[in-house]
């Protein structure tokens, strides 16, 4: 009979992404570092490698019986429990595995920070915690697959918990708190969506992952694959020696670290690929001297050299400098390549000048008497200062020139957030807040229950049953609860809406700057939708038809594509756009009944056929009364910029009910604030739902 406890695959059998292996075996060395992002292509060893690497590490000392595996050498970051196990003397040492803990992307904020068990708080006057994920993973390795599908207060929880190595856990006004330090490893596809830049930031290191090319070394990933599932014992025996060697170097590199020491140079280099990168802040500067150390120790030095700080500078810089998602990708290894190049010739400079100090100084002391004092010597650096102000100014510009985006001012638009509410919508965004029936979303309020519940309120059944205490026979218990006195919890999450775009391509658009005004102006909102996971479409009509050029997608990079590519002339069938809008927002509403539809029309309505014979603009009227009636929010932006205005699109909106704008007040901000004032934010309130 063959052992069903199956050998872990061995880290050092993983074949290629040496990147992603040694981002993740610094984190060991260095949990301080703060996590790993591994993004790129699915089937490329992520998990594996996660897998591997804990099983890679020798076992670790706990505190026998902890749910925490308290580590019994530190005191100060012993629990509740342990320290009073320590002051009773009874505290005894056990040794475990280290743990990979996964979160799966449908977990509640209760599941991942822990529960707090108020009905025995309330009868025994103690706290009761019910761990969750991060007392799991404490010590251990938590591995989040998919981390940008996750809510982002989720995400929040854990870089906080991440970051500062305790999770605190509040709960009707009792507070738990309890030791988190684990190494954080997310992975995550992003044509499916990008993180926040805010959360982004926080990630110590990143890597991109792709699946291998070369031919030969495909052939060899295949053949160890298949060594391994013949016989996983056989194959993990095999590279023992080498998983030996490795979690060796591993522990040296731990205690190597607290004695290697970084000099002045290397914090200037680490300090000025910073600034020629043009990344914001400075977590980035902190977490690549931090990398830079901890790549030193791996390598059994005591000293940074200039190749750790250069390697550490491509794990900690590429998820921090492509601010905005259209961007167009520059070669990163060459300006990293240039920053230090660019120090090296002020390094030379300051040696040059320290030698001509030096001469000039040796020159000095031999025309004058020895009485002179060799203190002046120090003087000399102060006339290097104005040399290297001056470097640093001429420098200045290329640094914030780099920083400079041609659509930076959009993100201004973050700043505004709908208020979109309606019962129990599923889905998953960042755009708007609706009610959910799940324990995904954040506690905001309570409600009087017209059913069984399990996601009780008990702050706020509590207080319907406190007035009626003094009256309620306690038979012994602390508090008396009725059913009438039961609250749920109403929760709230944030969803994506669908922006289905409309565009004029007649020849009537082919005026130049009317064309480039209205491409900015869908461009404006794919920014906008890229960070909020808004789904997007795109409708172009002209000649006799209009056209789905794009399926509603949350790909935005494809949606960029397609409308880059938009041809334009022939005459203007609107009718034919507002037909097919409302057609693919029927289909959507069919296969999805959550979706929040949002039609955006970009045309000069000058509209000069129709569908059916009759007078166009009539048949537009129409046409756009029925959407209104169908209750399909919309905006219209007018692109008419003649002397002579005619008003079509006026007229259009009308009838639409939607918001308009012309063309002279058509920037990023304009179209974005429309949209979101326009978009379908009326407040459907739960059933039953009343503020206690």
């Amino acid at each position: 009979m063959k052992n069903h406890n199956i050998a872990v695959y061995p880290f050092t059998a993983i074949v290629g992404q040496e990147k992603m292996k040694k981002a993740l075996v610094l984190n060991l060395i260095n949990p301080k570092l703060g996590g790993v992002l591994v993004r790129g292509e699915k089937g490329t060893a992520k998990s594996t490698a996660v897998r591997a690497l804990a099983n890679l590490l020798p076992e670790i000392e706990v505190v026998e019986g902890c749910k925490f595996k308290c580590n019994p050498q530190y005191q100060k970051e012993l629990c509740e429990e342990c320290l009073g196990k320590l002051n009773a003397g009874n505290l005894r040492v056990s040794r475990i595995k280290m743990k990979v803990v996964d979160l799966p992307v449908s977990a509640t904020e209760d599941r991942v920070v822990g529960t707090l068990d108020i009905e025995h708080a309330i009868k025994k006057g103690e706290k009761r915690f019910e761990p969750g994920v991060l007392a799991m993973a404490h010590r251990g390795i938590l591995y989040v697959d998919e981390i940008n599908l996750l809510d982002d207060h989720i995400v929040d929880v854990l870089l906080d918990s991440a970051a500062m190595g305790v999770n605190t856990v509040e709960r009707e006004g009792i507070s738990y708190s309890h030791p988190a330090n684990f190494v954080l490893v997310g992975t995550m596809n992003p044509e499916e969506g990008e993180l926040r830049p805010q959360l982004l930031d926080r990630f110590g290191l990143c890597v991109d992952v792709k699946g291998i090319s070369d031919v030969s070394r495909r052939v060899e990933l295949i053949k160890f694959r298949l060594s391994y599932e013949a016989d996983p014992e056989g194959f993990a025996a095999n590279w023992q020696a080498a998983e030996t060697e490795l979690c060796g170097q591993i522990l040296t590199a731990k205690q190597l670290l607290s004695e290697v020491r970084i000099s002045d140079d290397m914090l200037e280099l680490i300090s000025q690929i910073c600034v020629d990168m043009g990344v914001d802040g400075h977590r980035a500067d902190i977490t690549m001297m931090k990398t830079s150390i901890t790549l030193s120790a791996f390598n059994g030095r005591a000293d940074v050299l200039e190749e750790d700080v250069k390697e550490a500078a491509e794990l900690v810089l590429s998820h921090r400098m492509r601010r905005k998602p259209f961007d167009s990708h520059s070669d990163k290894q060459d300006k990293l390549d240039e920053s230090i190049e660019k120090h090296r010739e002020k390094q030379k400079e300051k040696n040059k000048e320290k030698e001509q100090n030096r001469d000039q100084n040796n020159q000095e002391q031999q025309k004058q008497d020895r009485k002179e004092n060799p203190e002046k010597t120090h003087e000399h650096p102060e006339g290097q200062q104005p040399e290297n102000a001056q470097s640093n100014a001429e420098g200045q510009p290329d640094a914030s020139s780099e920083t400079i985006f041609a659509t930076g001012e959009n993100y201004q638009i973050k700043q505004l957030a709908p208020e979109f509410i309606r019962a129990d919508r599923k889905g998953s965004g960042r755009r708007s807040k609706t009610f959910t029936s799940s324990r995904q979303g954040r506690y905001i309020k309570s409600a009087i229950p017209h059913e069984k519940t399990t996601d009780l309120a008990f702050d706020a059944t509590l207080r319907a049953a406190a007035p009626y205490q003094l009256t309620r026979e306690k038979n012994g218990n602390s508090i008396i609860i009725h059913d009438p006195d039961l609250r749920k919890k109403i929760r709230e999450k944030k969803i994506g809406n669908l922006v289905l775009f409309v565009v004029d391509a007649s020849g009537s658009m082919g005026a130049r700057q009317r064309m480039v005004a209205s491409k900015g102006a869908v461009l404006s909102m794919l920014m906008d939708a890229y960070q909020k996971r808004d789904r997007v479409g795109l409708i172009a009509f002209k000649g006799d038809s209009a056209e789905l050029l794009l399926p509603p997608t949350s790909s935005i990079e494809l949606a960029q594509k397609y409308l880059q590519e938009m041809p334009t002339g022939g005459k203007t069938p609107i009718s034919r756009g507002l037909v097919k809008g409302y057609e693919i927002i029927k289909s959507e509403l069919r296969r999805d009944p959550d979706t929040c539809p949002f039609m955006v029309l970009i045309s000069d309505g000058r509209a000069n056929v129709s569908m059916n014979g009759e007078p166009p603009l009539h048949e537009i009227i129409t046409i756009a009364s029925r959407l209104k009636e169908e209750g399909i929010q919309s905006a219209v932006i007018d692109t008419e910029n003649s002397m002579i205005k005619f008003g079509f699109a006026q007229q259009i909106s009308t009838a639409l009910g939607a918001t308009y704008l012309t063309l002279e007040n058509l920037k990023a901000d304009s179209i974005v604030n429309a949209v979101r004032a326009s978009a379908p934010f009326e407040i459907m309130m739960h059933p039953g739902v009343s503020s206690v």
